[in-house]
C-alpha cells in the first residue's frame, strides 16, 4: 500500500469520451516530503513518515523544527504515517507522480461537522406517522424509544438525536479520471469527505 497526503481543492465535473458528464474531486496530493523512516530493528514495523504543506517557522516547536531538519526540509502542517512497497530515504520527496490515470484509490479525510441534529437528519427517520395529521408539533420526532416495564431502560447504541458529522470517513475504490503532474492534481470520481482545503489521504 503506498499513498500521499493531499488537500481537498473542491468539486468540478469532465466529459469522457463519450460525452457523459463526470463529477469529481479536485485533489492537490502532495509534493510530500519523507520525514522519518521506520524500521522493524528500531520501531519494530516498517513505514514511512510523509509531512505535507509548509509550516511558519514561528508556530513550530524547537522539537519539531529539529524533527524536520534532520530531513532537510521545513516544518509540516500535517504528517502521516504510511507503508510503502517502494523503498525510500530520509528527504526525498513524493510527488503526485505514484498515481496513474484509471486505477482506484481510497481517500480518507474527516466529514463536515454538522452539529446537534435529529433523527430524521441524522439516521434518515420519517417522522412520527410520516404525515403531519394529527402531530401537532411531533412531525419530526423519534417516537417510542423505551421498552415497556421490562427491561425498563433504553438499549445501548439506540439510534437518537446527537452530534452529527466531524468523523474518520473512508471512501473506497474512487477512480483516477485524471492526473495533471505539474499542478500536482489528482480527479478522483465521486465526492471526498471533508470541507474545501481540508487535508485528506489518498492510498493505493
Amino acid at each position: 500500500m503506498s499513498g500521499l497526503i493531499g488537500r481537498k481543492i473542491g468539486m468540478t465535473s469532465i466529459f469522457d469520451e463519450n460525452g457523459k458528464n463526470i463529477p469529481c474531486t479536485v485533489i492537490e496530493a502532495g509534493p510530500c516530503v519523507v520525514t522519518q523512516v521506520r524500521t522493524n530493528e528500531v520501531d519494530g514495523y516498517e513505514a514511512l513518515q510523509l509531512g505535507f504543506d509548509d509550516k511558519n517557522e514561528k508556530h513550530t516547536t524547537k522539537a519539531a523544527a529539529g524533527h524536520f531538519k534532520k530531513a532537510g526540509t521545513v516544518a509540516k502542517k500535517k504528517v502521516v504515517e504510511l507503508q510503502f512497497e517502494n523503498e525510500y530515504k530520509l528527504g526525498d520527496v513524493l510527488t503526485v507522480d505514484v498515481f496513474t490515470e484509471g486505477e482506484f484509490v481510497d481517500v480518507q479525510g474527516v466529514s463536515k461537522g454538522k452539529g446537534f441534529q435529529g433523527v430524521v437528519k441524522r439516521h434518515g427517520f420519517g417522522g412520527v406517522g410520516q404525515s403531519t395529521h394529527g402531530q401537532h408539533n411531533r412531525l419530526r420526532a423519534p417516537g417510542s424509544v423505551g421498552a415497556s416495564s421490562y427491561p425498563s431502560r433504553v438499549f445501548k447504541g439506540m439510534r437518537m438525536a446527537g452530534r452529527m458529522g466531524g468523523a474518520n470517513v473512508k471512501v473506497q475504490n474512487l477512480k483516477v479520471l485524471k492526473v495533471v503532474a505539474d499542478k500536482n492534481l489528482l480527479l478522483v470520481k465521486g465526492c471526498v469527505p471533508g470541507h474545501k482545503n481540508a487535508y485528506v489521504i489518498v492510498q493505493k
